[in-house]
């Protein structure tokens, strides 16, 4: 059983945030626990403790949110697939731009997963912080301070990535005047009924501030390597000093800081290559993609959540659900696995199978797209049902692409560094390679970037960022337009069920 399989359900949680939460289904928001205890004696044992700190990694993985359905919903917005099924709660509505304010298995959906997560984490934070005089010899060691505020930076970090997400969705681009548009109510202390469920919405920019004051503290309280487990495996599924550090690479990214992105990647990237993470876990490139997303992951992997057939992401919600072929009939012999055929990969123009830069020869072509018939998916993800691919989350390639761009944009150049960065992850897969000839301009380094970015993580949920934070439209796909950076489906509507229940909220 992975460290994050067993859960705690303290007692006090279960008038969880605000109403606006009541919307999503009451096995979701109250499920039965493996183990309850009383809040009374729930910071008693430091076994106790990390149930609760693994538990709050099983709120945030849970499938309806960073377990599945926001990677795929982030992708789907683009115009890299085509929906095959027309099935309004696998996504069609996010795919189409319909989504409303009533849309219940996304818009609804994942409001109500994410701002569960974050109470569930300030209702720890909270009863860690009361319960500081419990923390003594002989039933805790001399040592579980600095324990303590470990726990306290994972969960934080945890935190910033809840709200890193929800911003993505529910509120304007940083892009967008400053950050100075709404953003997300800012709720940082644990809700137990439903006093305080009036909350204004604090700017964007306020939210993105908690967020990198929360990845700070993470960086300066996680261990180099996590203390429980073998690395890789507990290094990919566990916060850790570089993963609070790679987080805010796209964070800072995200808000356009490119100067700041460059001072953060350089404690993970080397000047020149190799490129390797000097301290800490030692993030590298691994020679083998598809191993990235095996189970056991490699060191590539930052950040992965695990399932197992016992603690699976849940039915719909699974990545090889979405993105594997159907079966066919009759079955093939033998079968490779499928999933339902949700999504195919867009053969049209724009789409990204179709785009002659992407070479034939590319193992990330090669490996992961699949012909059948005359549609073509992704395979990706191909654990089959019950589909415990882990979920990703973040990975050095990521890292080594976010300071690629930072240093074209931040020197206006056809940065040497930022060229070997991206010949790295590149010529990693076959890709081919580039040279300083290959750009006429810092901005042709720029959109290189961002195309290695599209195809280095199609079917991982960066998409949609992608092209919010630079204020570019969402592109149009077979009968869907375009949806421009003015228009009022740019962003999610915020869900009927939070307008309701806050009566301090504003709509988008």
């Amino acid at each position: 059983m992975t460290i994050i399989a067993k859960r705690i359900t303290l007692a006090l949680t279960a008038g969880l945030l605000t109403l606006g939460t009541f919307s999503c289904s009451e096995e979701r928001l109250n499920p039965i626990p493996e183990a309850q205890i009383s809040n009374t004696v729930a910071f008693d044992t430091p076994a106790r403790i990390m149930l609760q700190v693994n538990g709050l990694y099983r709120y945030v993985k849970t499938g309806g949110f960073l377990g599945g359905r926001v990677q795929v919903h982030s992708d789907i917005r683009a115009n890299d697939f085509i929906n095959r099924t027309n099935n309004g709660v696998t996504g069609l509505l996010v795919w189409n731009h319909t989504v409303t304010e009533q849309s219940q298995n996304d818009v609804i959906n994942t409001w109500g997963f994410g701002y569960s997560a974050i109470n569930q984490i300030n209702v720890f934070l909270d009863g860690l912080t009361a319960n500081t005089g419990k923390y003594v010899a002989p039933i805790f060691p001399t040592t579980f301070a600095a324990t303590a505020l470990g726990y306290e930076g994972e969960a934080r970090f945890l935190r910033a990535l809840c709200y890193y997400h929800l911003l993505q969705f529910y509120a304007r681009p940083f892009a967008d005047a400053n950050g100075s548009k709404p953003g997300l109510p800012l709720r940082l202390k644990g809700e137990t009924n439903n006093d305080n469920n009036a909350l204004a919405r604090s700017t964007v920019a306020q939210v993105y501030d908690q967020i990198l004051l929360d990845l700070k503290f993470a960086e300066d309280n996680l261990p180099l390597i996590p203390a429980t487990g073998t690395v890789p495996n507990t290094a990919a599924t566990r916060a850790h000093r570089n993963t609070a550090i790679a987080l805010r690479t796209r964070v800072l990214l995200t808000m356009g800081r490119y100067a700041d992105v460059i001072t953060e990647a350089n404690k993970l990237v080397p000047a020149a290559a190799p490129f390797v993470a000097p301290t800490g876990v030692a993030h590298a490139l691994n020679p083998s993609l598809p191993a990235v997303f095996a189970a056991a992951g490699t060191t590539e992997n930052i950040l992965s959540f695990p399932f197992t057939a016992q603690d699976a992401p849940g039915v719909q919600n699974q990545l090889g659900f979405y993105f594997l072929p159907a079966l066919p009939s009759p079955p093939p012999s033998p079968a490779p696995p499928f999933g339902n055929g949700e999504y195919s990969l867009n053969p049209g123009a724009g789409g990204i199978l179709n785009d002659p830069r992407w070479a034939a020869t590319d193992t990330r072509r090669t490996n992961f797209v699949q012909l059948v018939g005359t549609e073509s998916y992704l395979r990706k993800y191909t654990a089959g049902t019950p589909y415990t691919d882990p979920a990703p989350v973040i990975r050095y390639a990521e890292v080594l692409l976010n300071l690629a761009e930072a240093r074209v944009r931040s020197t206006n150049t056809v940065d040497p560094q930022a060229l070997a960065l991206l010949n790295a992850v590149r010529g990693r897969s076959n890709g081919g390679t580039y040279t300083a000839a290959s750009f006429a301009s810092a901005n042709d380094m720029a959109d290189a970037i961002l195309l290695e970015r599209r195809i280095e993580f199609l079917g991982e949920g960066l998409r949609n960022t992608d092209l919010l934070r630079l204020l570019q439209p969402i592109p149009g796909k077979a009968s869907v337009g375009a949806v421009n950076p003015t228009d009022a489906l740019y962003i999610w509507p915020i869900p009927n069920t939070e307008l309701a229940a806050n009566s301090l909220m504003v709509r988008n």
